[in-house]
């Protein structure tokens, strides 16, 4: 679950919330130096109220619970409960009802009806100008990761913040590539932990990885495997961007560009803003000689491969993705009841990852009626390769690996009508079986919540296109 940061109101505004209530308080921040207010801060519990009190929600349904089998709210994973609204959005129907039928259609009328839903209900919308982003390399080494020598760029994304200096965003990322290569190389960029703090090929914890998951996996770091193919890595720093946790809104870029104040009810939320960041690394890579940046693939578990779904949805530079372990809020079906659930989402610890409007479906609304589901989100990646990873049940099954696979399938009619191919098959596969025959892609595997095991798996199937 993500970190919890609890954020002291100061005296006055702790008078202010008793006086006149939260809608009033967290409107009189603070002035900082030279008069400007500064960032409205709120813990994460009075800034869901503050969105659910303008969305006129008086309460939100319980999420599952994951640990406690006695729970009378213990996570399903019955199959035979696991469908209660098995009729999917079409993804190509039009709003009006017609059927999509050309690739022209695709792009000009329904996928952008498509975003425009993601934005407003699912993601929220990202500013229609962001900030400009000035990178500087602060650090160069040459070093040997396994047995390959290469080269290791510490950067950092300078945000601008001159239309609100009270908010600093720096972004942290890493760039390793060969030191031996003879020109551009494609690039594989994790949103991850190591950022500054490890050396290259260093094997940092795993977004859930506290969940009581299986130990690192033997063999090669998933960097090696990557150096081994003759390619680089990059790590992008998530945090560095926008804080994991809905007390940390006013700050980092959502706080930035609203200039310390809470958000609207569709305004963007950390998905959003990460993927916004892997956009600005890909813009650096764009202007990096090492690097070939038609060639960028991006990849992420966990909540992570949430982000990297959306990055990948939302900027088609981005060449492949590496979906790890998305669950619930990334590529595993809104209307399935199993393991993690619009709920849990849209509790205190992770809605801050939406837009809030978001939690209209955890009360009053239900799943069924959200305008899209995740399958949609697939699509929007269509034409481009995307690789859906999962661990089995046992052991991952909070993500709903059966859930991720559906909204694979559910992504073919999109991947068809360009021209690509589809997974193949609608029958799930038994565990350890890569389903590589088109250009959406699936396999689980057994060794619970981490990528690890379908690293190999995935760089196969990359370099059908690097």
């Amino acid at each position: 679950m993500p970190v919890t940061r609890s954020i002291r109101w100061t005296a006055g505004l702790a008078v202010l919330a008793l006086a006149a209530g939260l809608t009033e308080a967290y409107q009189d921040a603070q002035p900082a130096a030279g008069g400007t207010p500064g960032p409205v801060e709120l813990t994460r519990e009075q800034d869901q109220k503050r969105l659910m009190d303008l969305l006129h929600i008086a309460s939100l349904r319980q999420g599952a619970n994951g640990s406690n089998p006695q729970a009378p709210n213990y996570a399903n994973y019955d199959e035979s409960k696991a469908t209660p609204y098995p009729d999917l959005p079409d993804p190509l129907v039009l709003k009006n009802g017609k059927k999509v039928t050309t690739p022209a259609m695709w792009w000009n009328q329904r996928r952008p009806e498509i975003v425009e839903d993601f934005d407003r209900e699912i993601y929220g919308r990202m500013p229609k100008v962001t900030p400009k982003v000035k990178w500087e390399v602060v650090g160069t080494t040459n070093e040997t990761v396994g047995e390959v020598p290469v080269v290791t760029k510490k950067l950092i994304g300078h945000v601008d913040n001159s239309s609100y200096p009270q908010v600093t965003v720096d972004i942290q990322l890493t760039l390793t590539t060969p030191a031996n290569a003879a020109g551009p190389v494609p690039v594989i960029m994790e949103f991850g932990f190591t950022g500054f703090g490890a050396r290259g090929g260093a094997r940092g914890p795993a977004p859930g990885a506290g969940r009581g998951g299986p130990p690192m996996q033997p063999g090669p770091t998933w960097q090696q495997q990557v150096l081994a193919k003759g390619w680089g890595y990059a790590i992008l720093s998530p945090t560095s961007i926008q804080a994991d946790n809905g007390a940390g809104l006013t700050q980092g870029i959502i706080g930035l560009v609203n200039k310390g104040q809470p958000r609207k009810v569709d305004d963007w939320g950390a998905l959003r803003a990460w993927a916004w960041g892997a956009s600005r690394a890909l813009d650096y890579f764009e202007t990096d000689k090492s690097v070939d940046s038609k060639r960028v693939g991006v990849e992420g578990h966990s909540r992570y491969g949430k982000a990297t779904a959306v990055a990948m949805a939302y900027d088609s530079r981005f060449a492949i993705a590496f979906v790890s372990s998305s669950g619930e809020g990334g590529v595993k079906l809104h209307r399935r009841n199993w393991g993690e659930l619009v709920e849990n989402v849209a509790a205190t610890s992770e809605y801050h990852w939406m837009a809030g409007n978001f939690l209209k479906y955890a009360g009053p609304l239900n799943w069924n009626d959200m305008p899209v589901d995740s399958h949609e989100l697939v699509a929007l990646c269509a034409p481009r390769p995307v690789f859906i990873s999962a661990g089995a049940t046992q052991g991952d099954g909070w993500v709903d690996a059966k859930g991720m696979f559906l909204a694979a399938v559910g992504a073919g009619p999109v991947y068809k009508l360009l021209g690509k191919k589809d997974l193949g098959t609608k029958e799930f596969p038994p565990i350890e079986t890569a389903l590589m025959g088109g250009d959406v892609a699936f396999r689980q595997h057994s060794s619970g919540h981490t990528p690890g095991p379908n690293w190999p798996t995935f760089l196969t199937f990359a370099e059908r296109y690097f």
